[in-house]
């Protein structure tokens, strides 16, 4: 049987994570893989600007409205370069657990034979926040996920999310195999970024995979609801997914992460300080 590639990304809310995914799932489909990206996000827009920013309806939702003889192309979007996508969904806000979506849209995966009927090579999850629990979870948990990706920048409550991110990879990692593939750094231009970002991968026992600058191309392709790639495929930022993309595939480094707790991290943040004074 195939081996298919299915990779977690984690990180804070707000970070650039579902930036990130689709760039990655852009940039892979354009060297020659079949890339599904899945957005374990209840607000189901991890993939929008895959597909141009049109209204896709979650798997909750088709399951919500049409209990029985669901289709794979009933949950699955073609997007730019044919890239696969699908939107786990969840409930309105207040109502039932967010991570239900991820489950139900897994199981329903998994019952179509998604990768398979599609010939899958890589598997992008794309994971809510910094939740690593619940439904949130069950890509590590159920071992679909073996290699996990933190998206993080400079930034302190960013870092700790990283940090608190790698405790769950470690519990899962002892018991199974997810294991830790790197950081990449969505560059805010943070004071002592570099350094601080370097910092707390040295202390994880991992490496920084890539640095993505921050560059207003980013946000003019996401107001056209396009990836770098689809909208600047020749600006350096498009390289840098590219780059980026090439890394991912050809890593070999994985690692049960070597998390801090709260007081060492609060001293790890504060060296590269200490440093420049």
């Amino acid at each position: 049987m195939k081996k298919i590639k299915q990779i977690a990304v984690y990180g804070k809310g707000g970070i650039g994570k579902s930036t990130t995914c689709s760039n990655l799932s852009a940039s892979l489909s354009m060297l020659g893989y079949k890339v599904l990206q899945i957005g374990c996000d209840p607000k189901a827009d991890s993939t929008k600007n895959l597909i141009n920013g049109q209204y896709r309806p979650s798997v909750l939702d088709y399951i919500k409205d049409k209990s029985a003889n669901i289709k794979i192309d009933d949950i699955m979007t073609v997007g730019f370069a044919n890239t696969y996508c699908i939107e786990a969904g969840g409930p309105e806000p207040g109502f039932g657990c967010a991570g239900r979506g991820i489950i139900t849209a897994i199981e329903m995966i998994n019952e179509l034979n998604v990768f398979e009927e599609l010939d899958i090579d890589i598997v992008i999850y794309d994971v809510l926040g910094d939740v690593v629990c619940g439904g949130f979870a069950v890509p590590l948990r159920m071992g679909f996920a073996k290699e996990v990706y933190l998206v993080t920048s400079g930034e302190v409550m960013a870092l700790y999310a990283a940090n608190n991110i790698s405790k769950a990879i470690k519990r899962f990692g002892e018991r199974s195999e997810v294991r830790l593939g790197g950081i990449i750094c969505n560059q805010r231009n943070a004071y002592l970024e570099h350094e601080i970002v370097d910092n707390l991968s040295n202390k994880l026992s991992t490496q920084v995979l890539g640095w993505i600058p921050r560059d207003n191309v980013v946000q003019e392709c996401e107001l056209k609801n396009c990836t770098v790639i689809q909208g600047s495929p020749d600006s350096n930022q498009a390289q840098v997914y590219l780059d980026l993309a090439k890394k991912i595939m050809e890593n070999e480094n994985f690692v049960i992460p070597t998390p801090l707790d709260d007081r060492s991290f609060d001293i790890m943040i504060k060296q590269p300080l200490m440093v420049h004074e």
